[in-house]
């Protein structure tokens, strides 16, 4: 007799295990582009969906265990459900569905590799990263994370003909492996000199503070790799342009908060209580990540490229937010401990649900035009309407406009810092107001990219003559963008309702949350005692009615007044897409008063070229002066090391020999 999960984490288990069986199931076919698109991504995005449903009801209800005897020999697998866990699942399932159904009408022959196999990664992928939000122990957490890290990089290199892609994969690994590292160093730590590897025994150990402190800034370290933290970003850049588009969105918008789910397991559940420093250790990193992301984000003339900078500045936001959630905490403040809490946690739903869409609205882009380049595109909103339009929606909020969702997020961070006057240390009241000021400044720099990546992009005559043939995307792939757009919008309009669940997951966390935050149902007041409040859905009505009033009006008083006449063309006998601005020249501004944090390689024509050319590249600084350093030295250890390979296997005897004369030596 078949029975119903009764538990969520037994639901999350079987949403997983189905996920399995999907990815096994592409095996069956494998080149069948038709069973694996139209009939198990589809399953896939079905799962996406219980398992965001499952997960949402969990986020209340009491934490639950379970143990799996599918481990080692007397190490099985411990598995935890509570409201941190349940939340990110949320988020998970959410952005599958949508990422799973553009899938969907999204592979196909000739991206590298079957169709079935690419579903078994794809959905090996998403299976560990459920396996990473629900481990209860430090085994089964670097197994799932390991799991997740080796498919991700076979979905990474689904190219692994080009050269360029297997770098970028190799880049990858090498970072992502670095990180898993320093994790493995602070589950360590955090055993407190116990074998025992479960989360429960770490929480029951009472670290000195400086152990705490080692755990701490580790697991910063290897979550931070993961998540894509300056100076541990250089993947990131190269790996989602690398990714197909379904991919990238997951990596961008579901993976890169696993990073955020282990800094917060760490910091304030296996730790407890972290002192005030940590959080300006966070903060900094936060800010500077975010800062280095944007001006990047504004400079890029490739289009996956651009996101991927962009991701880099979003998940600094969060750990900005995270940071000055740990200075509040360390301080007592429990409220504006909530409200900075709230307000990462809430940018981590937003950033799921728009990166996700800006990600597959360029894919889609991809596969109607072969380009990425920006310099190539323009014109397509009048060949792909339905990307177009939807596209608009993930760019408008991504730059923070209300009522979509970045505002909110934003919104609720900088109430959280300029809320910040109390703080009982005189330099943290100083460089707090300073972080405001670089979050303001991140959110007006991303408006401006934003305002770069669509325009070139979807406005505008065509760049090239064979975008005339672009075709906008199918079926499967328009549910998928409308499924984001919707998460969007809803995350915009009804923010008292999503910051009423984010309330248990804080005071779970903290022990403490925002006094009634549902008290308006239609009004967003985070201190209502204190400060601002928003109304998402009075903005809307109000900018609707203007809207409309406007339209009348012009309809009503001016129509018979309007005379038409050709523009003025400043001499010019015909205005053509060579006219418009590039995106080099979006960018140009930023370059200059920036131009310190950019490397830049130009090609100049002179007044003698036959064929002139212009050609710039930015590059950036960290990788050319920290990384490649770094790589050329092991590079000559390497060439050093293979001296002692000669081929003949009388010189390898010979080398076996004198390591046991030497090792006798020793004990004798």
């Amino acid at each position: 007799m078949l029975t119903l999960p009764t538990t969520p984490l037994d639901g999350c288990l079987t949403v997983i295990a189905a996920w399995g069986v999907i990815g096994l199931a592409g095996l069956l076919r494998p080149h069948s582009v038709r069973f694996v698109g139209r009939v198990l991504f589809p399953l896939s995005a079905v799962c996406g969906l219980a398992l965001a449903v499952v997960a949402a009801r969990g986020i209340g209800a009491p934490a639950t265990h379970a143990v799996l005897l599918i481990g080692l020999p007397d190490l099985p697998l411990h598995l935890r459900s509570d409201a941190l866990a349940c939340l990110f699942l949320t988020m998970l399932g959410a952005a599958t569905t949508g990422i799973s159904l553009f899938a969907g009408g999204y592979f196909r022959q000739g991206h590298g590799a079957a169709p079935g196999l690419l579903c078994l990664q794809y959905h090996i992928f998403l299976a560990s990263m459920g396996c990473v939000l629900l481990a209860d122990d430090a085994y089964a957490f670097m197994v799932a994370w390991e799991s997740m890290a080796l498919s991700s990089y076979f979905l990474v290199t689904t190219q692994h003909r080009l050269a360029e892609i297997r770098r970028a994969g190799f880049i990858y690994l090498l970072i992502a492996h670095l990180g898993a590292l320093a994790i493995l160093l602070s589950f360590g730590v955090l055993q407190g000199g116990s074998w025992q590897f479960t989360f429960d025994s770490m929480r029951a150990a009472h670290l000195s503070p400086p152990w705490a402190t080692a755990a701490f800034l580790l697991a910063l370290l290897g979550f931070g790799a993961k998540a894509g933290l300056v100076p541990l970003h250089v993947w990131l850049p190269e790996a989602h342009p690398a990714a197909p588009s379904p991919v990238s969105a997951l990596m961008s918008g579901v993976m890169l908060k696993t990073a955020v789910y282990g800094v917060l397991r760490v910091s304030f559940d296996l730790l407890g209580a972290p002192p005030w420093w940590w959080g300006l250790v966070a903060l900094g990193v936060g800010l500077g990540s975010a800062f280095y992301g944007v001006i990047f984000t504004a400079v890029q003339t490739d289009m996956k490229r651009l996101l991927a900078w962009s991701s880099i500045e979003n998940i600094g936001i969060v750990f900005a937010g995270l940071g000055l959630a740990i200075i509040f905490h360390g301080f007592g403040m429990g409220a504006l401990a909530a409200l900075a809490l709230i307000a990462s946690l809430y940018h981590c739903l937003n950033h799921a649900c728009m990166k996700s869409l800006l990600f597959l609205g360029t894919g889609a882009v991809l596969h109607a035009t072969g380009e990425r380049n920006l310099g190539k595109l323009g014109g397509l909103i009048h060949r792909m309407p339905w990307v177009a339009w939807l596209t608009l929606i993930g760019a408008l909020a991504i730059a923070g406009l209300p009522p979509l969702n970045g505002f909110v997020s934003e919104w609720l961070l900088l109430q959280a810092f300029l809320f910040a006057g109390d703080v009982p240390r005189a330099f943290v009241d100083m460089l707090l107001p300073i972080g405001a000021a670089i979050v303001a400044l991140c959110t007006a720099l991303a408006g401006y990219a934003m305002v770069k990546f669509y325009g070139v992009i979807f406005l505008g005559q065509p760049r090239e003559p064979t975008l005339a043939g672009a075709q906008d995307a199918g079926m499967l792939e328009r549910l998928g963008l409308v499924w984001l757009a919707a998460g969007c919008v809803a995350l915009g309009l009804f923010p008292v309702q999503v910051i009423g669940q984010l309330n248990v997951v804080t005071h779970s966390l903290l022990g403490a949350a925002l006094a009634d935050p549902t008290a308006h149902w239609w009004l967003l007041a985070p201190a209502v005692a204190r400060g601002a409040a928003y109304g998402p859905l009075v903005f809307l009505l109000v900018s609707a009615v203007v809207i409309v009033l406007t339209l009348l009006a012009v309809r009503m008083f001016y129509h018979r007044r309007v005379r038409r006449a050709p523009p003025w063309d400043c001499g010019f006998a015909r205005l053509d897409a060579r006219m418009q601005d590039s995106a080099e020249g979006f960018g140009q501004p930023i370059r200059h008063i920036f131009q310190p944090f950019f490397l830049i390689d130009r090609e100049l024509p002179t007044a003698f070229d036959s064929k002139p050319r212009y050609r710039m590249s930015v590059a950036d600084r960290i990788w050319r002066f920290g990384y490649e350093p770094v790589g050329q030295a092991v590079r000559r250890m390497a060439e050093l090391v293979t001296v002692l390979q000669q081929g003949r296997i009388s010189t390898y005897l010979l080398y076996s020999f004198v390591t046991l004369l030497v090792l006798l030596a020793l004990v004798l």
